[in-house]
């Protein structure tokens, strides 16, 4: 898949080299965000082209409509004043729908400013090549008391139906965070760790929505109020060399989260936040993870998944060549009792542990709340594979933890070349396991006594929890 991906980029990048043509606006404009709108079935991704380079160092020239590239719409030309409080909104929009309806057009958010802007949806189909380049800070209002009424306070940035657009630049999306963070309906503001009632709704900073062939790379992206980033809906994507970074206890700020998308790269990325750093959502199919660095975090999630008593569709995920430090888990696939469906073909191979909780866990109980009934059906795991899984734990917990479900067994887990060591205190050498069944292909540390050879009796009648 790794090859698949580096020809697919290497065609796109082809087709994005050119000078930079500056276009100065001569009215305000604004786009209308979608309705009623349905996932479209896309055609087979192909990924988006590599970072432009700097369009303020690239030779202009205002003058000639004939230069061949793209065309460069900054959004000060457009009447943003990027001072950190004025409501810069009707400038971007305005920069959008100009730069929408030009190939290979490039927004520009120029370096040296803070441009404040309110939720909004920047919705396509535009032409092929669009490019958003943040060098500067963008940011939303400060905290949900400064947040518009009108606006939705589950997202912030939203690109819609878009395909071949790219995210990218020096700068950094500033999420201003904290006060969302501190709302007391949010986990452990209550005494005694509880949660007290009152409006919960925190947007997601950035959200690509029902697009294909997107490109996000180069960003600093922090304190998001929730998700930081979120793909849902969307085939091909590629993400690399970006930064997310919130506090270890800013609770639900999953880094990247996707759910509903095919096709996925994400590469050489640094993530530190107070949730999941990836989180795989169900639907996702085609996933490649290598080369991230991950904490303090709750480490790289497979689900929730089902439910609700939903299905959850999940497969050929890759997690490879990763560091994950001073983690509550390290790499996990979470499910609900009460589920149907499958996570099939998942390999985690090549994984630095450094003072990690949980460091390889299948969880079939999950339970946000821990008042969830037993229930007897469960979305199937198979086929999931750690290979070269080596580091130090956390000694408060097994370093491994495989609790599957009573009724539907997790199948073919394949340990090998895993070797993990207390970070501090003595060694704990009770994993734990629960209707699992797999093999060790090498002596394993601490021993894995407890996975079960073989397949479990009732295996045949387990197809109906698979996909089709």
């Amino acid at each position: 898949m790794k090859i698949i991906i580096f020809l697919s980029l290497l065609v796109f990048s082809m087709n994005v080299e050119g000078r930079y043509h500056f276009h100065k606006n001569q009215k305000k404009a604004s786009s209308d965000p979608p309705s009623n709108a349905t996932i479209p079935q896309p055609q087979p991704p192909v990924y988006p082209p590599s970072v432009p380079s700097d369009p303020g160092s690239a030779p202009t020239n205002p003058g000639d409509d004939t230069d061949s590239g793209p065309c460069v719409f900054d959004v000060t030309d457009y009447g943003a004043i990027g001072d950190g409080s004025t409501d810069d909104t009707p400038a971007f929009k305005a920069a959008w729908k100009a730069a929408c309806a030009v190939a290979s057009a490039t927004i520009l958010v120029p370096s040296g400013c803070t441009f404040m802007i309110t939720s909004t949806i920047f919705s396509g189909p535009c032409k092929s090549g669009l490019v958003f380049q943040v060098d500067g800070i963008l940011t939303p209002p400060a905290g949900p008391d400064c947040w518009p009424e009108k606006d939705s306070k589950k997202q912030w940035l939203v690109f819609y139906k878009l395909d071949n657009m790219t995210l990218t630049g020096t700068g950094t999306i500033e999420g201003n965070g904290q006060d969302w963070w501190d709302l007391p309906c949010k986990p452990h503001r209550g005494p005694g760790g509880t949660t007290l009632p009152g409006p919960c709704d925190s947007p997601t900073l950035i959200r690509f929505f029902m697009s294909s062939n997107l490109h996000l790379s180069g960003l600093r992206i922090q304190n998001s109020p929730m998700f930081h980033v979120k793909f849902d809906g969307c085939e091909g994507v590629m993400i690399d060399k970006v930064s997310i970074s919130s506090p270890k206890l800013s609770p639900n700020t999953d880094g990247i989260h996707i759910e509903n998308t095919k096709s996925v790269g994400i590469y050489n990325s640094m993530i530190g936040n107070g949730d999941d750093c990836i989180s795989i959502g169900p639907g996702c199919v085609n996933v490649d993870i290598e080369g991230v660095t991950c904490g303090p975090s709750h480490g790289i999630s497979i689900g929730s998944l089902g439910v609700h008593n939903s299905q959850a569709c999940v497969s050929n995920i890759t997690v490879s060549n990763v560091i994950i430090r001073d983690s509550d888990n390290g790499v996990r696939i979470k499910t609900w009792q009460g589920g149907a469906g499958s996570v099939t073909g998942i390999a985690f191979e090549n994984i630095q542990m450094e003072n990690v909780r949980n460091c390889a866990i299948i969880d079939q109980y999950y339970c946000a709340n821990k008042n969830c009934e037993n229930q007897t059906s469960a979305v199937y795991v198979r086929d999931i594979s750690f290979r070269n899984i080596k580091g130090t734990y956390d000694v408060r917990s097994p370093p491994i933890h495989f609790a599957c479900s009573d009724s539907v067994a997790c199948t073919n887990i394949t340990m090998s070349e895993v070797e993990l060591l207390p970070f501090e205190g003595e060694l704990v050498d009770d994993p734990f396991c629960w209707n699992a069944y797999g093999v060790q292909e090498t002596l394993t540390i601490p021993p894995i006594d407890c996975l079960q050879d073989g397949m479990p009796q009732s295996v045949s009648d387990e197809g109906v929890y698979e996909c089709s």
